[in-house]
This record gives C-alpha cells, structure tokens and sequence, in this order.
C-alpha cells in the first residue's frame, strides 16, 4: 500500500511541479502555492514509498488531501461522487489510506526503523 499511495503522489506532485502555471489555473491556485505543493507531494510521496519519516510523510499527505476535499466541497461545490471522476470520493481514499500508514508505522519495511527513528 505504502508503494502504491507514494507512486499516486509523487506523479501528483510531479504534474504540480513541472507546470505550475498551467496546473496552479485547473485548480485555482497561484504557481508558486501550486510549486509547493507539488514539491510537498513529491517529498511526501517518496518519504511514504521508501519508508523515510513514514509516519510524518503519511500525515502531510493528509493535510494536503483535506485542503483538497475542503476545496471541492466549499469552493467547487462538487459532491461525493462529483459529476465524472471529479468528486471526492477518491480524495477521502487516500486520506484513509495513509491514515492506516501513519497509525501502522508503515509497517515492517522502513528505513525508518534501520536508522534509529
């Protein structure tokens, strides 16, 4: 799972990073808060897959989908299941999923365990 949820942000965080004009308009956001947030996703991404800071990784990335979930309830008004794939359904997703990462540990396989953490 931690492999999964890192690839899905990282590839997130990528699309924020490399376009941060074109991405910050999708979403209604300025470039720069666009760059940090796919910088953020990036980091949080990688920290999840590799098992570096899991615990820390998983609950930025939770903070990230919330601010995501608040913005497509409030600001775009968009239901649950959203009118194609634009709801919110897939955002909660992943909150639950790196919930059960950050309360886990991550599991067996971190590094984080390796190094002293």
């Amino acid at each position: 799972m931690r492999l999964l949820v890192g690839l899905v942000f990282v590839i997130s965080g990528w699309s924020h990073a490399k376009d941060p004009v074109g991405r910050g308009q999708s979403i209604g956001m300025s470039p720069g808060f666009t760059r940090f947030l796919g910088v953020a996703e990036l980091a949080g991404g990688l920290g999840v897959a590799l098992g570096v800071l899991t615990q820390l990784a998983a609950v930025g990335l939770i903070l990230i989908m919330l601010g995501a979930i608040q913005k497509k309830i409030f600001v775009w008004k968009t239901g649950f299941w959203g009118k194609h794939s634009d709801g919110w359904h897939y955002d909660l997703m992943m909150v639950v999923m790196c919930l059960v990462i950050a309360t886990t540990g991550g599991g067996r396989y971190v590094l984080d365990g390796a190094v002293g953490y």
